[in-house]
């Protein structure tokens, strides 16, 4: 279950374990125990799968898992609590692993995993499950028993030798196999064959001495001639034959020659074709050039004039890239001082400001004023503080004096 490269198959291993836990499940009566029960659609043969060109419902499909785990277990003889559909799935995925451990399947992914309802992993999650519950139940697969089969060798020699006791015993079998068809919807009457069982039984097991026939070679051959028409030996071809491969590789062999001459033959007339043609081209060539020479050496002359003249306009666009460059710059710096010379002139225009300081000194004026007043009434106040002061000394020195 490790999450690595196993091949070009591994896209398919979901598909072959679902089809083996349908089996489980119909073996162990998943249809009417669990189903019906918990009112569950039956599962299809892809329900569990996860493919991109399956539908699926991640809800429908978790609920199925857990409700079909949880029966599986209790089937393996552990006990577990029904899921319900308004179930936490991190909390049920972690109680279907813990109980998976529990009885001795290892778990090597994680449980995000089967989140989602539907893949390789809740397949074989479902899987173990379900091997243990066969287990407990006492059901077990068992391998599968093959008829043995005859090889064509073996019955090409049983069928030799039940024709020639009947011609011993002078009967012409007639076998009804698929090998022999009739021809004639009107057959002439012939006698009934004998059934191969009468002739094996009536067949001596071993011969007592040499067997000679009694039937005369002229009446024999009549017979022959009798029957022929209406026999019809039919051979099919078996695909898994070598024989039929060898014939088919003579077959293309003898193809792949025919055609091989034909083509060789069509080759060689269109190397032939082409050849001429490139020695007339390369002729061809020759001439032009030759009545074009003193034209090439005009083109080469007017090819150099150009460079030359292309050499002097790259430096002369390189100098006017350059004064072009200058000029930027210039223009740059008239503008900054445009732009310095436009907010002096406005700003020297503007009376805003003046107005502004005219209200300031005023303002500063009638302060001034008010603190003038302010000081000459605490002046005025101290004064008088200082005259009372001064009289009171003065009287009471005088009732001292009077004392």
């Amino acid at each position: 279950m490790a999450d690595d490269d196993r091949g070009p198959g591994a896209s398919h291993h979901g598909f072959v374990l679902m089809e083996a836990l349908l089996d489980k499940l119909k073996i162990l009566n998943c249809d009417h125990e669990l189903l019906e029960k918990h009112k569950v659609k039956p599962l299809s043969r892809h329900f569990f799968v996860s493919s991109p060109h399956l539908p699926h419902n991640p809800g429908e499909q978790f609920y199925a898992f857990t409700v079909t785990a949880a029966w599986l277990i209790n089937a393996a003889g552990r006990s577990f609590a029904a899921p319900q559909e308004d179930d936490e799935p991190g909390a049920a995925v972690a109680d279907v692993l813990a109980e998976l451990r529990a009885l001795g399947v290892k778990v090597d992914f994680a449980p995000s995993k089967l989140k989602s309802g539907s893949g390789e992993h809740v397949c074989f999650v479902l899987n173990a499950l379900a091997e243990h519950a066969l287990k407990r139940r006492g059901f077990s697969f068992k391998r599968p028993k093959y008829p043995t089969e005859t090889t064509e060798e073996e019955s090409a020699m049983a069928d030799h030798a039940e024709l020639t006791l009947c011609q011993t015993d002078g009967v012409v079998e007639d076998d009804d196999d698929d090998d022999y068809e009739e021809e004639d919807e009107n057959p002439p009457d012939l006698e009934p064959p004998t059934p191969r069982s009468t002739l094996k039984e009536a067949a001596p097991t071993k011969p007592e001495g040499i067997l000679r026939t009694t039937v005369d070679a002229a009446a024999w051959n009549l017979e022959v001639e009798r029957v022929l028409p209406v026999l019809k030996v039919t051979i099919r071809t078996d695909n898994k034959d070598w024989r039929v491969h060898v014939d088919q590789m003579h077959r293309h062999q003898d193809g792949i020659k025919s055609s091989l001459r034909e083509a060789k033959g069509f080759l060689e007339k269109l190397q032939d074709d082409i050849s001429r043609t490139l020695e007339k081209a390369s002729s061809r060539e020759k001439y032009v050039n030759k009545q074009l020479e003193g034209v090439i050496a005009q083109h080469g002359e007017a090819r150099d004039k150009l460079s030359e003249v292309q050499e002097r306009y790259r430096h002369a666009s390189g100098g006017v890239a350059q004064r072009t460059r200058l000029l930027a710059e210039l223009s740059e710096e008239l503008e900054k001082v445009k732009q310095e010379m436009e907010e002096r002139g406005s700003s020297v225009s503007d009376a805003a400001a003046l107005v502004k300081i005219k209200q300031s000194v005023t303002k500063l004026k009638q302060e001034t004023a008010r603190m003038d007043v302010r000081a000459g009434v605490v002046r005025h106040v101290l004064l008088q503080a200082k005259l009372k002061r001064k009289s009171n000394l003065m009287s009471a020195d005088a009732t001292q004096t009077f004392a």
